[in-house]
């Protein structure tokens, strides 16, 4: 929860309201700094979320998290205040991959280091399944993002060949599974079908138009395909 507070924060520094892109980037800066902060005994954390920090360091002194991927989030959403701002695309995929690694692996390093997990291979399928969601949140959300001047199309590429990439990150993470401890396995292999299953309707429907979105109608599925994930 503290994570995602910080998180959540600052990505609402970064899109949400009326503020200019200087002013987003001041305020993400000034996130920043806070960030600095949390490993300073009694430190005072600007007012306007000064809970969120005083939770967050409480847990990164409990649970000795590294402040990396944290600041790796706030490179990201500063980047995505510069490319609304100058209503930049994507060249190529390459350059939307680099962004991820910003953008969404750092949850997943945060996660398993909370999981006690280090070994290459695990780090990796985590990356390609915080990377997919990434993608697939982008391929889901192009109705809603170009409007907004965020162009994660790459000029290179088309949505066909998007989709099909991040269905095959998804499949090549999913053996995340098996690495982790207990209820997390059985929610990573719920994340994983959640996305694949978004992956479907986005096939289904033009998304350029339409958000396909999860429903309740899909909750057996996404139960079924995960244990059967589980018992593989």
């Amino acid at each position: 929860m503290a994570i995602y507070a910080f998180a959540r924060t600052g990505d609402d520094l970064a899109d949400e309201g009326q503020a200019d892109a200087q002013t987003r980037l001041e305020q993400l800066q000034a996130l920043r700094r806070d960030l600095r902060l949390c490993t300073t005994p009694g430190a005072q954390f600007q007012v306007q979320w000064a809970s969120v920090f005083r939770n967050l360091a409480e847990q990164i002194t409990l649970h000795h998290l590294p402040l990396d991927p944290l600041h790796h989030l706030l490179d990201a959403f500063e980047q995505d205040v510069r490319y609304t701002q100058e209503d930049k695309h994507y060249e190529t995929r390459a350059e939307l991959l680099d962004y991820c690694t910003r953008s969404a692996n750092p949850i997943g390093r945060l996660l398993m280091h909370l999981y006690g997990i280090n070994e290459a291979d695990s780090l990796w399928r985590s990356d390609a399944i915080c990377t997919a969601l990434q993608l697939i949140n982008f391929w889901q959300d192009l109705s809603v993002d170009i409007p907004r001047h965020r162009h994660y199309l790459p000029l290179e590429s088309n949505l066909e060949s998007e989709l099909n990439f991040a269905h095959a990150l998804m499949i090549q993470g999913a053996a995340l599974t098996e690495r982790v401890p207990g209820r997390a396995s059985w929610e990573i292999g719920m994340v994983v079908q959640g996305g694949l299953r978004i992956l479907q309707k986005c096939r289904a429907v033009d998304t350029l138009v339409k958000r396909p979105r999860l429903n309740a109608w899909d909750l057996p599925l996404l139960l079924l395909r995960s244990a059967c994930m589980s018992r593989a």
